[in-house]
């Protein structure tokens, strides 16, 4: 693949369906902050030019500490997100002028293969933009407000959408320049873009490529970087071990 690529790793968020003090995407995984592992997979792969780092005020000066510290010479920009996740994502975009083609990354999915970012990256390359996602294994019940159930989707239709999602640079700013202008969030960039009547290609993904969200999360992502030879047995943070099994969760979508 001979284009260079920017990437928005976006780690601005400070959910609290982990019950921790500290912010997901800092806990540790492996004894290195899951971020870092996020970050390291976009590193290595030569496909990436540049890649533009968006966190809270506040965590800047240990993050770019880390990209000192574990050699992240491809994080041009660590950035100060904005009050949604779509305002943070428009300030990476803006940062990164050197790239024609971008992605968009969750900070807490360390998991993804270089297989699917560049499966992502080639149907991004045919159709102008693309998202990873994987087939919906259970049935879907649409319900109303009173938790009655009003249809049953067909679920061959159905995709868990994931991230990396890949576009055009210029596409992408358009879209968000546009939703910002016009006062719309969406869930994801991909229906930012959807908006302006452009589609969207679907690249198939792995499940294994869990965001981490909910303490039962963590231990899972240990075994599987285990079993990918990244990690010698699972260790997880004290924070995480303080938050024990009482912490409350919820649904997060992407």
């Amino acid at each position: 693949m001979a284009e260079k690529w920017g990437v928005v790793v976006v780690a601005a968020g400070r959910g609290t369906r982990m019950g921790t003090k500290e912010s997901k995407q800092y806990l540790r995984l492996a004894d290195k902050p899951i971020l870092v592992h996020t970050l390291e997979l976009f590193q290595r792969m030569d496909l990436i030019r540049e890649i533009a780092l968006v966190v809270g005020g506040e965590d800047i000066d240990r993050c770019r500490g880390w990209v000192r510290q574990y050699g992240l010479s491809k994080v041009a920009h660590v950035l100060e997100g904005g009050a949604e996740r779509q305002h943070s994502v428009l300030r990476g975009l803006r940062s990164l002028s050197e790239s024609e083609w971008v992605m968009v990354h969750d900070g807490v999915r360390p998991l993804v293969s270089e297989k699917s970012v560049e499966a992502c990256c080639k149907a991004a390359l045919a159709a102008g933009a693309s998202v990873l996602a994987v087939p919906v294994k259970d049935t879907i019940k649409q319900v109303d407000g009173d938790g009655v159930i009003v249809a049953t989707p067909d679920r061959s239709s159905l995709w868990a959408i994931q991230t990396p999602q890949a576009f055009r640079r210029e596409l992408l700013l358009e879209a968000h320049e546009r939703a910002r202008e016009d006062g719309f969030l969406g869930t994801d960039d991909a229906m930012v873009v959807e908006r302006l009547g452009h589609p969207v290609k679907v690249a198939e993904g792995e499940y294994t490529n869990i965001k981490i969200t909910t303490p039962e999360d963590l231990p899972y992502a240990e075994f599987l970087l285990a079993q990918r030879g990244g990690a010698d047995g699972g260790r997880l943070s004290g924070d995480f071990k303080a938050a024990g099994s009482g912490a409350t969760h919820g649904g997060e979508i992407g």
